[in-house]
């Protein structure tokens, strides 16, 4: 009964197909290294005895990037890689204005006058803020208030400049040119030309692209499902090796387990590596315009999960959910966290928010961000096998549960999960980025 758990510890499916995706120069969405991506993934969903393993495509809004700086007195102060770089889906162009510090760039912080300024905003919050600020809520809140430019600072030392999409889904271009800084750059930039006229040039293209999602199928053929889903693209800067080349190894190696215990589910499980979710969820808001819900039993939607060894399940205040997270705790007499709270990022958000019961799994990290993600250091040598295999057990039981025939979930009203945001306070934020469904 229990041969499954050391066949997966001792696999290598799941680390090698990692080690491939990081080894791909360039995953961003739309690109021919997020293709190959998704047919290495698709692959090995089928190598792992996944049935009908295919790519569906679809069109989304390619980016590319040049090469782009913060110049002052037409002198470039800031344009090395290591120092400088353009934000995903920034427009292309330059921008000048008076060079402002709006510290963390909290909503309260754009009350001043930044009209025609170039604006920068740190990427963390203080400890004191109510709720995590997101990268684009902060760009967006620049835009409304007419800033000139926006340069976003890492709180990260290491001399890493962080990336980020700052697109939406109406508007997939942003309104104003947008880079990201190290931490040292910018505090370079603040202490030698706060107050100075700057300019921020970002050289790019936004040609017609297309991506894909990568899907396959296990268990028995029945009208109900559960979703086990990861994303394969990743940022044009690293390796993406967090964010999400672990994930998509893990679901992979999930698979392999699933194969072998395929007699036990009683329900479906539908596989899916996403594409395009660095750019506005794309490829599973793609999904979920084609999906039934109402035939969906839950998702299990892996995120940056392998940098962390203690499994994440954030459960959405779902109580079948939250069930299931304590019973595999049980089961295995193991750590495993989890949280209440709406998380509106990530590939399970599209069902999510319209009721669907889904989990976004990640790792447990005690640090505020994105720590070493969306930067040049998201790389393999930070993670470690143990992990994945030891969270891909951990989520082989869960599968299993959820899909089995004495386990019901019952979905959540909309307007629940509405009422859920506002009391959260993070409404405020998805309305001005655009992404409130409500």
């Amino acid at each position: 009964m229990a041969d499954w758990i050391g066949e997966t510890f001792t696999s290598t499916a799941g680390w090698d197909l990692l080690e491939d995706l990081v080894s791909i120069d360039n995953r961003m969405a739309g690109s021919p290294g997020e293709e190959e991506a998704l047919e290495l993934t698709r692959d090995a969903l089928a190598d792992a005895g996944a049935r009908d393993a295919r790519i569906e495509s679809f069109d989304v809004q390619g980016w590319t990037r040049g090469d782009s700086h913060v110049a002052v007195d037409g002198d470039r102060v800031a344009d090395a890689a290591h120092e400088c770089i353009a934000l995903p889906r920034s427009p292309d162009g330059t921008a000048s204005g008076e060079l402002v510090d709006l510290g963390y760039g909290l909503p309260e912080d754009f009350e001043q006058d930044v009209e025609g300024k170039v604006v920068m905003v740190s990427s963390t919050v203080p400890d004191h803020a109510d709720r995590f600020i997101h990268r684009r809520e902060k760009y967006f809140y620049a835009v409304e208030n007419g800033a000139a430019a926006f340069v976003f600072k890492n709180h990260v030392e290491g001399q890493l400049p962080p990336t980020g999409s700052v697109g939406s889904e109406a508007s997939p271009i942003g309104g104003i040119p947008a880079v990201g800084v190290s931490a040292e750059t910018g505090a370079r930039l603040l202490r030698e030309y706060e107050g100075e006229e700057a300019t921020v040039a970002v050289d790019c293209e936004a040609p017609d692209a297309e991506s894909g999602n990568a899907v396959a199928e296990l268990g028995p053929d029945t009208e109900e499902y559960v979703i086990l889903s990861s994303h394969v693209d990743a940022h044009d800067i690293a390796e993406g090796a967090m964010d999400n080349g672990a994930g998509t190894a893990t679901i992979v190696e999930v698979a392999n387990a699933l194969a072998a215990r395929e007699d036990d589910l009683d329900t479906r499980v539908k596989l899916i590596a996403y594409g395009a979710e660095e750019v506005g969820l794309v490829g599973s808001s793609v999904e979920a315009d084609r999906a039934d819900h109402d035939a969906i039993k839950a998702i299990v939607n892996v995120d940056s999960n392998v940098f962390g060894r203690t499994l994440k399940l954030d459960y959405h205040d779902f109580d079948e959910l939250k069930a299931a997270a304590d019973r595999l705790s049980e089961r295995f007499d193991h750590p495993v966290a989890g949280d209440h709270e709406l998380v509106p990022h990530s590939d399970h958000w599209p069902f999510v928010q319209d009721g669907v019961p889904g989990y976004m799994v990640s790792g447990e990290t005690d640090e505020e961000g994105r720590g070493w993600g969306h930067t040049h250091a998201d790389t393999l040598d930070k993670l470690e096998p143990r992990n994945l295999r030891e969270q891909a057990i951990l989520l082989t039981s869960l599968v299993v549960d959820l899909a089995g025939g004495d386990v019901t979930t019952e979905p959540r009203d909309p307007d629940a999960i509405a009422a859920q945001l506002e009391a959260e306070d993070k409404a405020e934020g998805m309305k001005i980025t655009g992404d409130w469904p409500f």
